[in-house]
């Protein structure tokens, strides 16, 4: 057994698998405290690195593309504390750090576990059901279904259309950003009626604009990570395809069908200006958002 134990968490390597246990001290960010222990096997491992700084030094796992629904979710977006593929070594404590990767390199080089992209998810992503409170409204996911409730601090457009039920099937991509606390973030969950969609953040029915607190809202990966642990799994979608802009599986290139989708949002959007649910401004600034969709037809 090759074991590490820092205040920010404990990395053991027991031949086969590497348990990642976040430390309990209150520097560990909720969001590692709350995803609780990782078990990554060695089978999802592309490398490990100890890098020494004078002070400190970080042990940092690279996993193989694919192999991570948490990766998958975040686009390695995740600030580094809250990362649990990295963890702060003191100084004293190096030559144990430098050990337990030579230790996991060992294995994964007798084991011969290439480096390229898995064709499964090798590692599960949070149990459902899962819930998370945002600046924006409450998120949750049973395993078959999303639920956004909206806060009273939500736009106008949001809280008009009620709370947002998205069944896991109609589903084919989540996109998340997170708040840096100085600029928004959003999760939003595209669905084949809305992958046209150039609705923004604060205005999107389908999305959760992310402007409070960071700390509270990075919660939102939970979410995010768990739907796309149930998602087809990228080596589905279409060979050749950009990885940062991937074809979404399962969706047809512009048709009428998206066409009578934009129209219907748009007659939507004029019931609710006519109802005086949305103001001038804010009918304007959404039809125009909408009405770029109509670009990409």
């Amino acid at each position: 057994m090759a074991e590490i134990i820092q205040r920010d968490g404990t990395w053991a390597f027991d031949g086969t698998t590497v348990r990642i246990t976040p430390g309990l001290h209150r520097s560990v960010p909720l969001f590692r405290q709350t995803y609780g222990e990782v078990s990554v096997p060695l089978e999802a491992i592309a490398g490990v690195v100890f890098e020494p700084e004078r002070k400190r030094g970080r042990l940092r796992m690279r996993l193989r593309e694919g192999s991570d629904p948490l990766l998958q979710a975040t686009g390695g977006r995740l600030p580094d504390p809250a990362d649990p593929y990295r963890l702060v070594v003191d100084v004293d404590r190096a030559g144990v750090a430098e050990y337990v990767a030579e230790e996991i390199r060992q294995a994964l080089l007798l084991d011969q576990i290439p480096k390229e992209p898995t064709k499964a998810y090798l590692l599960p992503g949070p149990p459902v059901p899962v819930s998370v409170r945002s600046s924006d409204g409450t998120v949750s996911f049973d395993g078959t279904q999303v639920r956004i409730d909206w806060a009273d601090t939500s736009d106008r457009v949001k809280r008009a259309t009620g709370p947002r039920i998205i069944a896991l099937g109609d589903l084919v991509q989540v996109e998340w950003l997170p708040n840096s606390g100085y600029e928004d973030g959003f999760l939003r969950f595209v669905t084949r009626e809305t992958v046209f969609s150039k609705l923004p953040p604060e205005k999107d029915p389908y999305a959760l604009d992310l402007w409070g607190s960071s700390r509270r809202d990075l919660l939102t990966a939970l979410v995010a990570t768990a739907v796309t642990a149930r998602l087809p799994h990228p080596s589905t979608r279409g060979a050749g395809e950009r990885a940062d802009r991937p074809r979404l599986a399962g969706v047809l290139p512009p048709s009428a069908d998206h066409h009578d989708v934009l129209l219907r949002r748009l007659r939507e959007l004029g019931e609710l200006h006519r109802e005086g649910v949305l103001t001038d401004e804010e009918f304007a600034m959404t039809k125009a958002a909408v009405l770029r969709g109509f670009q990409a037809l």
